[in-house]
């Protein structure tokens, strides 16, 4: 099945990586390709387009980069913005799905299964979960989202996601099964041995009750059941 022409994919790349040791996450090696690599593979083929939402001059692609509009970096409503802005001057795009760089094991019916979300509730925002944790930077956005995001970022005083979602129309989208929580993010170098460890032995690895995973403090690695 063809990807929906009107998604196009934002990948936030934009964070300063300082549980890294300040490193650029999306240039850090994983199983023989960088993380911007593992998510082009993984988002590739589900949307018509992808933008990369980066501010540091390091990251180059063939892909649009999508800067931030302010030096200060505010975050992941500054990269999804920029992300909004970018996909309407596209023609033909309605809504983004956005995924941050440092989440390898993305499911490959992500775009489908947030879509049809969208369409069984009526949402502007659909956002994805795993073992009932919500993932703020995992999800659909409407952009007629694009004016009240802007007015957000602008003032800059509360940049949460979670709480700019929630005062819209929102819907979850349960993601389950049994192996590596499909949201596992990579905040440090033991979360990067362990996606390691799993990208060569392919199997679970032991479980670790998931967290909040608001403004990028994303789950550590766990069974997609929370268990």
């Amino acid at each position: 099945m063809p990807p929906p022409s009107d998604i196009a994919g934002v990948i936030l790349a934009g964070g300063r990586g300082r549980r890294m040791g300040g490193v650029v996450k999306a240039l850090l090696p994983l199983a023989g390709l960088s993380l911007l690599d593992h998510a082009l593979e993984r988002l590739g083929g589900q949307v018509s387009l992808i933008g990369i939402s980066a501010n540091d001059p390091g990251i180059v692609s063939a892909r649009p980069i999508l800067t931030d509009a302010h030096d200060d970096r505010r975050g992941p409503l500054a990269g999804l913005l920029a992300g909004m802005v970018w996909a309407t001057a596209q023609g033909g795009i309605n809504r983004i799905v956005s995924v941050p760089v440092d989440c390898p094991f993305l499911p490959r019916d992500l775009v489908a299964a947030l879509s049809h979300t969208a369409t069984a509730m009526g949402a502007q925002v659909v956002v994805a979960a795993s073992g009932s944790v919500e993932h703020p930077t995992v999800a659909l956005w409407d952009l007629t989202l694009i004016d009240a995001l802007c007015a957000v970022v602008e003032a800059g005083t509360d940049l949460s996601v979670r709480r700019f979602y929630q005062r819209h129309a929102v819907a979850i989208c349960a993601f389950g099964g049994q192996g590596i929580d499909p949201f596992f993010n990579i905040n440090t170098p033991g979360d990067l041995a362990r996606a390691e460890d799993a990208c060569r032995m392919a199997k679970d690895l032991e479980a670790v009750v998931a967290r909040d995973a608001d403004e990028g403090h994303a789950d550590r690695l766990g069974l997609a059941n929370g268990k």
